[in-house]
């Protein structure tokens, strides 16, 4: 991997809050076959490369949003509270100076000046609905193509949220995953009291500009889509394509229109793979051509060129790239000791 920067955001995990190890961000800078650690004493949730700018790489750590202007090699820390967990970022496809940030627990910042100081937006008002060991978080966000007021956010553990006001006030789009959460087989309870828990349990959330008004949701349960701005959601039913199907990530390709998941079998495991659709989520197949031994937590395909992609998987720093558009895979493991990679990016 050669081409491009690959950044790693690495957290704890709370079953795991026993085992000491690295934290913080870790870069592989282009050319080089070995990473650095500009954040070490904070847990990274998220990694972001700004998508007009890859010289500004934000970080989502336990204490705020830390920002780099000089792809990844330093980071400072921005004009942001302290003590407050950050969990995912979104720039705002017509303005760049224009950045969210999604805060646990559930809370939205806003920055006008790409990063360098935020601002919390009103409280989004979502009720509890599922009483888990860590306050629930603003996982991902997407932006809708032709709409930029209109944002829809997935929430760990607490379905989904949107807002049409630019994040000035957030509408609750839950109900509809509630009601398919009735079924036998999208019931899942593990540690909350509620046994929609599974359908809650949000964590990733994207929007194909190939199909604009569809919103894919990855969650614990699989793949579900709303064709209707959240009001009803369907069961892409994935688990036709894949033999697992716990949805941790998805993301759309730099060609704006192929969809990449990362599904495997549930947030701890020791397999899992990246399924891929060119016809908008009708069909899917296996993408990488790798054995993971974690739960694959993030496919980050690059912004701009489509043969390359970086994944993660969870325990043992694996992370595996291709500059050939899935046809070969490299193994970049990260440096022992690392504790769980949850973010991947590249630029």
């Amino acid at each position: 991997m050669a081409q491009s920067n690959i950044y790693a955001g690495i957290a704890g995990y709370v079953g795991r809050a026993d085992q000491v190890g690295k934290v913080g961000v870790f870069t592989r800078a282009a050319g080089s076959d070995s990473w650095t650690q500009p954040i070490s004493e904070h847990e990274t949730y998220v990694v972001h490369v700004h998508p007009t700018d890859s010289n500004v790489v934000f970080a989502g750590t336990k204490d705020g949003v830390y920002r780099s202007t000089d792809k990844g090699k330093t980071f400072q820390r921005a004009n942001f509270p302290h003590s407050k967990q950050i969990w995912s970022f979104l720039v705002d496809a017509t303005n760049p100076n224009v950045v969210y940030a999604g805060g646990s627990p559930i809370s939205m910042y806003r920055s006008e000046d790409t990063g360098e100081s935020w601002k919390e937006l009103p409280d989004p008002g979502m009720p509890d609905r599922a009483v888990m060991p860590f306050a629930c978080r603003v996982m991902r966000m997407a932006q809708h193509p032709s709409k930029p007021g209109t944002i829809y956010a997935a929430l760990e553990v607490n379905g989904v949220m949107s807002t049409e006001n630019f994040g000035e006030s957030w509408t609750d789009k839950s109900a509809g995953l509630i009601e398919l959460a009735q079924k036998p087989h999208l019931k899942s309870k593990l540690v909350s009291n509620t046994y929609n828990e599974g359908m809650l349990d949000g964590h990733a959330i994207a929007i194909n500009p190939a199909d604009p008004d569809a919103v894919i949701l990855a969650v614990r349960m699989g793949l579900f889509q709303t064709r209707d701005g959240g009001d009803t959601w369907q069961d892409m039913e994935v688990g036709r394509f894949s033999p697992t199907t716990y949805g941790r990530d998805i993301k759309v390709g730099a060609d704006g229109k192929t969809l990449y998941a990362a599904l495997s079998v549930a947030a701890a495991s020791t397999d899992g793979g990246i399924y891929s659709s060119a016809d908008k989520g009708e069909t899917w197949t296996r993408f990488d051509k790798v054995q993971v031994h974690g739960t694959i937590m993030s496919v980050a395909p690059h912004a701009k060129d489509t043969k390359q992609m970086v994944i993660g998987a969870r325990y043992a720093g694996e992370v595996y790239g291709t500059e050939d558009g899935g046809a070969s895979w490299e193994a970049l493991t990260l440096p022992a000791g690392v504790k769980d990679i949850y973010s991947l990016a590249i630029a």
